[in-house]
C-alpha cells in the first residue's frame, strides 16, 4: 500500500507503474479541465471533481456531498482506473484538491497517494516544456463499487454534539478569516462549529510547496489536541478536509474521520449554533 503522500523523487522512479490523476478544481470558477488541457503531466487523466468526486449540491447535504459509490466507480473506471491500479494524484494547490480523490480511494481500500509538491514540483524537475496538452486518451477499466465506510465518516448530528460531549477533536481546515467569521464568500452563515479548532490545511505545506516533515505535522496536530483524541475534519464542503486527514496519516497519527457535509451543510441548518472569533 502506498503511503498517503509520495515524494517527487519516488514519482520519477515509479511513474510508469501508477495511474496519474490531475484533479485541478477552482473555487473561483476557473475550469480545471481547461487547465489540464493547457498543460499536464504526460499521461495524466483529468478527474472532474464535480462529476465523479461529489454528488450534486443541496442545501441539506452541502456543496460537495460524497457521490453514490456506483457513480464514483463508473467515472473512474471510464478514465482507466481499475481494481488493481495504484493512483497518484496531483493539483496545483498544494494537494488540497487532489486529496479528495486520494482519500476516497484509500477509504474504500484502493491504493492511492498524493504527489508531494504537485504540478509545480514536477515542472521544477522536468520543465514546463515537458508538459503535455490536450485531452488524454483513456482505456476504460473495471473499478468495483464499494460503499463508503461509516466508520470513516461523521454526520451532522455527531459534529453538532462534539463540543458538548468533549468527544472527538473537530478540526476546521479552512482559512483563519473564514473560521473566525470575518468573511464567508459561499456558505449560508459565517463562523465555525462551536468547539472546533482551526488548523488550516494549506499550512501543512511549506513555502517550497512540499509537505512539512512528519514530526512537524505531529507537533501541530498535538497542539490541537489530536494526539490524545480522535479527529473529525471538516472544511467548507468536505474537499480540503481530506487533505487534513492525509496529513494526519502522514504524521503517523491515527486516522481521522471526514465530516463530508462540512460547513456548507452545518451553516445551512439554521437551528444550530455558530461560533465566531478565534
Amino acid at each position: 500500500m502506498l503511503p498517503p503522500i509520495v515524494s517527487p523523487e519516488w514519482f520519477a522512479e515509479h511513474r510508469d507503474e501508477v495511474v496519474v490523476a490531475d484533479v485541478r478544481w477552482y473555487l473561483d470558477g476557473r475550469s480545471g479541465r481547461e487547465a489540464h488541457e493547457a498543460g499536464h503531466i504526460p499521461g495524466a487523466v483529468f478527474v472532474d471533481l464535480d462529476a465523479w468526486l461529489a454528488a450534486p449540491a443541496t442545501r441539506e447535504d452541502g456543496r460537495h456531498p460524497l457521490p453514490d459509490p456506483a457513480v464514483f466507480a463508473m467515472g473512474l473506471g471510464a478514465l482507466g482506473i481499475g481494481d488493481e491500479d495504484a493512483v497518484v494524484a496531483y493539483d496545483d494547490a498544494g494537494g488540497v484538491i487532489a486529496a479528495r480523490l486520494v482519500w476516497m480511494l484509500r477509504a474504500v481500500g484502493y491504493d492511492a497517494a498524493l504527489l508531494d509538491g504537485g504540478l509545480d514540483a514536477w515542472v521544477a524537475s522536468n520543465g514546463r516544456d515537458a508538459l503535455d496538452t490536450g485531452p488524454v486518451p483513456t482505456r476504460p477499466r473495471s473499478l468495483s463499487t464499494r460503499a463508503w465506510p461509516a466508520e470513516k465518516l461523521a454526520d451532522l448530528d455527531e459534529v453538532s454534539r462534539a463540543s458538548a460531549d468533549h468527544g472527538p477533536v473537530l478540526i476546521d481546515a479552512r482559512a483563519p478569516e473564514r473560521f473566525r467569521g470575518d468573511e464567508e464568500p459561499v456558505d449560508a452563515r459565517a463562523g465555525h462549529i462551536p468547539g472546533a479548532v482551526n488548523l488550516p490545511t494549506r499550512d501543512h505545506v511549506g513555502p517550497d510547496g512540499l509537505h512539512l516533515a512528519p514530526e512537524v505535522l505531529r507537533e501541530r496536530f498535538a497542539a490541537a489536541g489530536a494526539a490524545e483524541r480522535e479527529v473529525i475534519a471538516y472544511c467548507g464542503s468536505g474537499v480540503t478536509a481530506c487533505h487534513t486527514l492525509l496529513a494526519l496519516e502522514h504524521a503517523g497519527l491515527p486516522a481521522g474521520r471526514l465530516y463530508a457535509g462540512s460547513w456548507s451543510q452545518y451553516a445551512a441548518a439554521a437551528h444550530l449554533p455558530v461560533a465566531t472569533g478565534e
